[in-house]
């Protein structure tokens, strides 16, 4: 593993450990608010009180927070996956007498019980995204990942794979099916919710990033050249690579619901 990827390892570290440490602050900030209303409840009747409107935007608060760890988890598992060996071929495994079986479940509600607080936030996320789009990484070789728009059907908590359907027909091939996938969770990143661009975190120009190119469910790397506030709409500006005419690349606008960071090692 040579020195950047392993700091581009640490540095996404680093930000799961700040996203878990803001989590914990607006947990005591949502803890707070939940005791003031418990303890006067008629405060939020008075006119110009806007604690339930507080309340409201440590929630969103809450879910971004969450959303972006998913991000970030997805994005070091990739990382992970791409340098650590697989498990030992022909590893021998013998038949666990009851006894044993006993154990194993003992381990098993210990391991349960001592989960993280930011992996069982991970998990909560990765389920809240049934019936959702999201971006997926579908294939990958070694020239290219394709990126397309699909719908999550389910997360299954043990293997840690998401089922999603490619929503798009496919091409005579498949029969004009839709298409299944089963991916791990570094193959997936979470839109941002469309109807709340105001808590959706802005890229600026000059960054790279993923988005879904105009007319088609394919997502693709982009530079952006104008961002929503800059523009005072919900649109970014983007140039798409590869996407010359006439020997220059046309700007193109994309909502800001369909665009996510760049995955680490994209290729295209």
């Amino acid at each position: 593993m040579s020195s950047p990827d392993i700091a581009s390892i640490l540095e996404n570290s680093r930000e799961l450990d700040r996203l878990r440490k803001d989590q914990e602050e607006v947990l005591v900030q949502i803890n707070k608010l939940h005791k003031k209303l418990q303890a006067t409840p008629e405060v939020v009747e008075k006119p110009g009180d806007s604690s339930l409107s507080r309340l409201k935007s440590l929630y969103v608060q809450a879910r971004d927070l969450s959303e972006r760890e998913v991000a970030i988890s997805s994005s070091l598992l990739g990382q992970l996956d791409t340098f650590l060996p697989s498990g030992p071929p022909g590893h021998q495994r013998r038949k666990m007498d009851g006894t044993d079986q006993k154990r194993k479940r003992m381990k098993s509600d210990s391991d349960i019980s001592r989960i993280s607080p930011s992996m069982r936030s991970h998990i909560e996320a990765c389920v809240s995204l049934k019936d959702e789009q999201v971006a997926a990484r579908v294939t990958s070789d070694a020239e290219k990942d394709e990126w397309f728009v699909v719908k999550v059907i389910n997360f299954d908590e043990k293997t840690k794979e998401f089922e999603v359907l490619d929503e798009e027909p496919g091409d005579d091939e498949d029969g004009g099916l839709q298409r299944k996938y089963k991916l791990p969770a570094s193959c997936i990143i979470p839109f941002p919710k469309q109807n709340d661009p105001s808590s959706t975190q802005e890229f600026p120009a000059g960054r790279h990033v993923l988005a879904v190119y105009p007319g088609t469910t394919a997502l693709y790397k982009a530079t952006v050249i104008s961002t929503p506030r800059k523009r005072k709409s919900d649109e970014y500006l983007l140039e798409f690579d590869d996407d010359e005419e006439d020997g220059a690349l046309p700007q193109r606008t994309v909502p800001f619901h369909k665009v996510v960071p760049l995955p680490e090692g994209h290729r295209q």
